[in-house]
């Protein structure tokens, strides 16, 4: 019954937030040709709007990057860092 009743809660919010997310056809003609139908408002208006939207991309890729590197391979040797502690319980439960 709980998993029934959080479904049709991510159902409603999934169909919810993707109403909201794309463009009324009112702000669907304000945009330039590349963004129309994504987002609402005017969209970027001159080349230095096009120019903060790629700095902001690539910083957002780059933190993407970095935070899967980290998680992956974090590269924490020292037997003082507290990541040994956290892995030594781990491996005291799975024994």
């Amino acid at each position: 019954m709980k998993n029934k009743i959080k479904s049709i809660i991510i159902l409603f919010l999934a169909f919810f937030a993707y109403n909201t997310a794309i463009s009324c056809p009112v702000c669907e003609k304000q945009q330039p040709e590349i963004t129309q139908g994504l987002t609402h408002g005017t969209g970027p208006e001159s080349n230095w709007d096009w120019a903060i939207v790629a700095v902001i991309g690539l910083i957002t890729l780059l933190t993407l990057i970095f935070s899967i590197k980290y998680l992956i391979k974090p590269g924490e040797k020292n037997i003082d860092h507290i990541k040994q502690l956290i892995l030594s319980i781990n491996e005291d439960e799975r024994r």
